[in-house]
């Protein structure tokens, strides 16, 4: 097979990550006069990099944030927020458990900031997830939704009850048991 008819078919079998290292790779195993087998580990490590990646972008365009921000940018210093809980809630682990992830505090606490850096840290590693504001999730009416809208209100009606100027935002996670 000559080299165009190789990138061609990497392209019919949508192999992005091999044809668009495929060059550099092969250049490089035949510099070194490689055997052929390190050449196609090499090319199944660039797809399923390649893929890898693609799943994360999909995921975490789906999720819907309205920005993208992360933990590492999240001054804890002057807020009585506790970091270790918010890394600890980043590594998904509330996931196995079934539990879901609400943030309550008064207005420029941070809730958008840590539920968005929280929900794209557990994206990226493991789920899928969807950002809500509260009045989306009242909204919403499906029954996977229910019982996220109960524990929410339930949750926020209580602290409501100590500080009128509370609002909650809230993320989903489904945990899917995703490698890539």
């Amino acid at each position: 097979m000559e080299r165009h008819e190789i990138l061609a078919a990497m392209d019919e079998l949508k192999l992005y990550g091999m044809r668009a290292s495929f060059d550099e790779i092969a250049g490089k195993g035949l510099a070194r006069r490689d055997e052929v087998y390190p050449l196609i580990a090499g090319l199944i490590r660039a797809e399923r990099t390649h893929r890898q990646a693609r799943s994360i972008s999909y995921r975490i365009t789906g999720a819907k944030f309205p920005m993208l921000k992360d933990l590492d940018t999240f001054v804890f210093a002057d807020t009585p927020v506790d970091g270790g809980q918010v890394r600890e809630l980043a590594t998904g682990t509330f996931l196995d458990a079934k539990r879901n992830a609400i943030f309550i505090g008064g207005t420029g606490t941070g809730k958008t900031h840590l539920c968005i850096g929280v929900a794209s840290a557990v994206i990226r590693a493991r789920a899928r997830g969807r950002f809500f504001n509260l009045v989306d999730l009242v909204a919403d009416s499906d029954e996977a939704g229910h019982a996220f809208q109960s524990e929410a209100g339930h949750l926020f009606r209580r602290e409501a009850g100590r500080d009128s100027n509370l609002k909650p935002t809230a993320f989903g996670i489904v945990s899917s048991g995703l490698d890539g």
